[in-house]
């Protein structure tokens, strides 16, 4: 087995919390609860996706203020929000307001874009401005703007009993060199590089250069940092869906299985106009999946995942994955839960 050049150095997880219509609290607890057990189990990171009138995560900042409270250790990440349904500087003020609460722990990772089938959804979104709305970089710069502490107006001081900020409120002077940038494109990883953010590689990427997964985010790796100005040093962290099944019974063995052998032709060439690639999931012992992440050219290059949970499964299934990940995949290549 080819060694990797350094171990990894950080451990993080991906959720989207998906719940029932009929009971969302359940579902919610569920994700709280898994984020509790990474703490407890050692993880640097937990992270949750973003999902607007689905059953998933609406409002993960929201979700990630809970968790700071019940936990005291793991960074709480977004991955992420998708800023076309925000207003960048409200956002910017609940950013702040999380990371506050959390003692520094939050990693906010965005996104740009128009929002998911915009067509159905503008006129409640933006029934005034819906065909005005710039979806580009330049909604994300001003969100970091606004958490980098540049003003959001002229007007600062006191007005009868008022004391107003000419910046946005609660300032938090770490938050700005940890928000994220998710992008699968060689254009968004320059971006992203150029702006001075981390950057999250995605495990939905475009075929531009290359056809081979692996290749593609490798080379938006290097984009990324290339454009950095903390060059080799800046931050990356992986994302793929890993499913270790070391103490998984013979009926979630079978169910994983089958869970990915649906997903498998997916990822055998480009998928529509787009040309978007989707990357493997790798399920198998820890033995097994280490051996596949070594040989992969990307994970050669980075010392920190996001190892993302599967959509479907059941709270005790990611227990289950989650706890051998910590506990078994997480040595294998070279990583030490923090105490």
């Amino acid at each position: 087995m080819p060694l990797p050049s350094q171990p990894l150095r950080k451990l993080g997880f991906l959720t989207i919390g998906l719940f029932d219509e009929a009971d969302p609290g359940r579902g919610h607890e569920s994700t709280l609860g898994v984020i509790e057990l990474g703490e407890r189990l050692g993880f640097d990171s937990a992270w949750v996706r973003h999902r607007h009138l689905q059953y998933g995560i609406s409002s993960p900042v929201a979700v990630l203020a809970a968790a700071s409270q019940r936990t005291s250790r793991i960074e709480l990440g977004t991955a992420v929000i998708p800023v076309g349904w925000e207003n960048p500087l409200r956002l910017a003020e609940d950013l702040a307001t999380v990371d506050v609460l959390s003692g520094g722990r939050l990693n906010p990772g965005v996104s740009v874009g128009p929002p998911m089938r915009y067509d159905q959804v503008k006129d409640a979104l933006y029934p005034d401005t819906g065909d005005l709305e710039d979806f580009g970089y330049e909604r994300v710069r001003r969100l970091l703007s606004f958490v980098r502490g540049e003003p959001a107006t002229d007007f600062s001081g006191v007005e009868g009993f008022e004391v107003f900020s000419h910046r946005v409120q609660p300032h938090s002077p770490g938050l700005g060199s940890r928000m994220w940038y998710g992008g699968g494109s060689l254009r968004s990883a320059q971006w992203a590089g150029e702006n001075a953010m981390n950057f999250l590689t995605s495990s939905v990427v475009k075929a531009e250069k290359s056809e081979d997964f692996a290749e593609i985010q490798l080379s938006h790796i290097r984009e990324f940092r290339a454009h950095h100005p903390d060059g080799d040093r800046a931050r990356v962290s992986q994302g793929l869906v890993v499913i270790p099944t070391d103490s998984a019974s013979s009926e979630q063995r079978a169910r994983y299985k089958e869970y990915a052998e649906k997903r498998t032709p997916r990822t055998a060439a480009p998928q529509g106009p787009a040309r978007m690639m989707f990357a493997a999931d790798l399920v198998g012992d820890s033995a097994e999946i280490a051996e596949r992440l070594y040989a992969h050219a990307a994970f050669q290059e980075i010392d920190e995942v996001a190892f993302a949970l599967p959509f479907t499964f059941e709270h005790e299934d990611y227990v289950q994955i989650l706890t051998d990940i910590a506990t078994r995949l997480g040595p294998e290549l070279g990583w030490r839960p923090r105490p």
